[in-house]
């Protein structure tokens, strides 16, 4: 990664020229999809203080640059080619009093990590891709929410207030006030985006990816864990055959394990919120066309893909590679429509459809999903998201996931993908680099009765350190050469 907070090198707010706009639609500019109806939309009361953020928000340098954007799309096309893997992954939401050095370094570490584990495993790139600096909003099922309000006037009793819509839009605890949207907290985001960025650049320019030592990872889930099939040895295997393969290739003089140390990573995030993701889009000299420069790949949500929506208005527009969200209800002539209205010109390394249908409807939807794009002459990257289509309930109403689930689903969408002659490029994880007790199963050996322990997550359970690790082993297992 090579950014920060810097110049893409446009002057924010700067005129466009003629040529560098000859990609997008004619009816299209960056505040187009304010004409239509916005799913997810935040109703702020105070609109001079929505426009003084926009404003600021224009007036500052952009998050990541175009280049960079580029760059992507083109490893994006790779992977869709079946020439390299891309590994998506972090945190449900971003949290701002998380912006601190350890969370940031211990996410970093676990992607890193996960990926030097599918190098090994399936022989091919992979293209490390955060959701970090900027997964600062999420989308709600219902727009307010009843509760007991925790503190201030009015504090004891019941009342309806909006829902938490994450740290871009409103605050989490149960007040009034801070569950009022507050248009401020968009310039914060951006603030904290840029801090995590130019940490991260600073830990990899710091030589923070030499990943020669993988036999010094934290394995002490393995210790206790009862694994079925002799899992725990080849895991050890694996951990040996990673150093030892290294540190032959260093002997050789390959040239390769200098890329190991100095490794590309890129951001993503969910483009909720359009007003944050309008106010960072701009045209850049010497290229066409408007970026989204919040991010180098935006994704839409399940529930923003509607084709006359807001969200796919905006993103129509722009020439970052996107992401869109399709469950098991999704049609698949829809599904084709949709990406032909993103990617009209049927660009390489455009469009990455996401599939998360939860285990127990995989098999049965995501084929004729599958089927429905590649008629269509469609050009996409599939990925398979396990995470969110695998939402389950405790006795106790604790939200929660299994990791037997999330690996399933993940087999199923391999085995899809090969019966019927295509590619799955890549996986799409909710996980962090912190031993919570979010998520059921693993080695880790986390239980329902252990959820307790350590759950923080302010939305939705995520992986933790051990599950994350082990995962990928498993996937580099059932993707492998041989």
């Amino acid at each position: 990664m090579k950014t920060r907070a810097q110049h893409d090198p446009s002057p924010a707010g700067a005129p466009t020229d003629a040529a560098n706009s000859v990609t997008a639609a004619a009816d299209w500019h960056p505040e187009s999809w304010k004409a239509r109806l916005e799913a997810q939309q935040v109703v702020y009361a105070d609109r001079e203080a929505v426009q003084r953020a926009a404003d600021k928000l224009r007036s500052l340098p952009p998050l990541v640059t175009s280049w960079e954007i580029e760059r992507l799309k083109g490893e994006i096309a790779q992977a869709q080619a079946g020439e390299r893997f891309i590994l998506q992954g972090g945190d449900c939401a971003e949290i701002l009093a998380e912006c601190r050095p350890e969370i940031i370094t211990n996410k970093l570490k676990i992607l890193l990590q996960m990926s030097l584990v599918l190098i090994h495993g399936i022989g091919k790139p992979v293209t490390r891709v955060g959701r970090i600096a900027g997964q600062y909003a999420k989308p709600r099922s219902s727009p307010t929410e009843r509760g007991i309000i925790e503190s201030g006037p009015g504090a004891g009793t019941e009342a309806e207030l909006p829902s938490y819509y994450g740290d871009l839009v409103n605050e989490a605890p149960f007040t009034p006030e801070a569950r009022t949207p507050n248009p401020h907290l968009m310039v914060r985001a951006y603030q904290h985006s840029a801090m995590t960025l130019n940490f991260i650049r600073s830990l990899l320019e710091g030589g923070f990816a030499d990943l020669h030592h993988p036999e010094y990872w934290d394995l002490r889930f393995l210790e206790n864990a009862d694994l079925p099939d002799g899992r725990k040895g080849a895991y050890e295997r694996m951990t040996r055959a990673l150093a030892d393969g290294l540190t032959l290739m260093e002997n050789l003089g390959e040239a390769r394990v200098h890329e190991l140390t100095r490794a590309e990573f890129y951001t993503s995030h969910e483009g909720l919120n359009l007003l944050y993701e309008s106010a960072q889009t701009r045209s850049v000299p010497r290229r066409e066309g408007f970026y989204d420069l919040t991010t180098h790949l935006p994704w839409i949500g399940e529930r923003t893909r509607q084709p006359d929506g807001a969200h796919v208005e905006f993103f129509r527009g722009i020439q970052n590679p996107v992401g869109i969200k399709v469950g098991p209800k999704a049609d698949p002539a829809e599904i084709a429509a949709l990406t032909e209205m993103l990617n009209p010109g049927n660009e390489a390394g455009k469009i990455v459809l996401i599939a998360r249908m939860g285990a127990q409807h995989a098999a049965d939807a995501l084929p004729a999903i599958v089927e429905g794009v590649e008629r269509a002459g469609r050009r996409v990257l599939w990925m398979s998201d396990p995470m969110h289509g695998n939402g389950i309930k405790t006795e106790g109403g604790i939200k929660t996931r299994s990791f037997d689930a999330i690996l399933q689903e993940i087999e199923i969408n391999a085995d899809v993908h090969q019966k019927l002659g295509t590619v799955l490029g890549g996986v799409h994880f909710e996980l962090t680099g912190e031993d919570v007790t979010e998520c059921v199963g693993g080695a880790s050996g986390v239980t329902e009765h252990g959820l307790n322990e350590n759950y923080v997550s302010l939305c939705d359970p995520r992986l933790n350190y051990a599950q994350s690790l082990e995962l990928a082993f498993l996937v580099a297992g059932k993707l492998g050469r041989g």
